[in-house]
C-alpha cells in the first residue's frame, strides 16, 4: 500500500508554501498526500492580503472525514490560526492515536503578515507540542515560543531543549535566519543535540521552505524511515529545492519540490 500522510494547514492561493506546497513534497516524494484546510489566505509572491478561518469544528470534520476512510501514516500541522482550531487538532491527534506528528509552528508568512492569533500560542505549547514527534520552528519561531531572543548555534540548542522540556519528543529549530556560509539546523531528540550544515543559497526566492521542509520529513516518516534519517533526508530535498527556487511572480517565489525529481 502508497504511504499517507495528511497536512492540516492553511492554503496558500499562490501555491508556494501551505497545503499547496505540502501537497507537491508529499506527491514527488512518492507519498498519498490528504489535507485539512484550516485556513484560506489570498496569498501571492508579494504578501498575504486576506485570511479567512472556517470554524474549528469544520477543521476537525475534514479531519475525520479522511482519518476514519483512508487513515495515516504521518500528519504535519501547519498555519493553526486560532486556539479554537489548535484544541480542535489536539483532540483529533488523540483520538486517532497519532504517533508520527510533524509540528510545524508556522507563525507569520514571509512578508511579515501574521498568521496566528497571539492567544493561540499558549495553546499551541499547551495542547499540541506534548503530542509532536517533531517541532520544527525557524529562529522567530523559537524565540516567539521560548521567550528568549536566539543570536547563535548554542542560543539555537539551547532553544531544542526548552521545546523539549515543554513535551516535545524532539526539536529541530531551523537556522535559515542566522548569518554565515553555512545554513545550521540543529535536531535535539532529547538525549544529544547535532547540527546539520548545508551550503547557504544565495537567493530571496525562498518561500515555502519551511512548508516544504516539514513536509517532507513527515513523507519520509510516512514511508517508514527513522525520524534522524528523515530530517537529513528532508535537509537534502530542501536544499535541492531552494537551489533551483522558481523567479515567478513580482516577489519573493518559492523553492522547487519538482527540482527532486531528478535527484532520487
Amino acid at each position: 500500500m502508497i504511504a499517507r500522510a495528511l497536512t492540516i494547514a492553511g492554503s496558500d492561493s499562490g501555491g508556494g508554501a501551505g497545503i499547496q506546497a505540502d501537497l507537491k513534497t508529499f506527491t514527488v516524494l512518492g507519498v498519498y498526500g490528504m489535507s485539512a484546510v484550516t485556513a484560506l489566505t489570498a496569498q501571492n509572491t508579494c504578501g498575504v492580503s486576506g485570511i479567512h478561518t472556517p470554524p474549528a469544528t469544520f477543521v476537525r470534520q475534514q479531519i475525520d472525514a479522511v482519518l476514519s476512510d483512508i487513515g495515516v501514516d504521518a500528519v504535519k500541522t501547519g498555519m493553526l490560526p486560532t486556539a479554537e482550531v489548535i484544541i480542535a487538532v489536539a483532540g483529533a491527534v488523540r483520538h486517532y492515536r497519532i504517533d508520527r506528528l510533524v509540528v510545524d509552528p508556522v507563525m507569520m508568512a514571509q512578508s511579515g503578515a501574521s498568521l496566528m492569533h497571539a492567544a493561540a500560542r499558549a495553546s499551541m505549547v499547551r495542547e499540541l507540542l506534548p503530542l509532536a514527534s517533531l517541532v520544527t520552528p525557524n529562529i522567530p519561531e523559537a524565540e516567539t515560543l521560548v521567550g528568549f531572543s536566539i543570536g547563535s548555534v548554542a542560543d539555537m540548542r539551547r532553544a531544542a531543549r526548552a521545546l523539549i522540556g515543554c513535551g516535545a519528543k524532539a526539536c529541530l529549530v531551523k537556522g535559515g535566519h542566522l548569518e554565515g556560509p553555512d545554513a545550521v539546523d540543529v535536531f535535539d531528540d532529547g538525549h544529544e543535540s547535532r547540527e546539520l550544515t548545508a551550503p547557504r543559497i544565495a537567493t530571496r526566492h525562498t518561500h515555502g521552505t519551511g512548508c516544504q521542509l516539514s513536509a517532507a520529513i513527515t513523507a519520509y516518516l510516512a514511508r517508514g524511515y527513522p525520524l534522524p534519517a528523515a530530517i537529513e533526508r528532508a535537509k537534502r530535498f530542501i536544499t535541492t529545492a531552494i537551489g533551483n527556487s522558481l523567479a515567478i511572480g513580482k516577489g519573493a517565489g518559492p523553492a522547487n519540490p519538482l527540482a527532486w525529481r531528478d535527484e532520487e
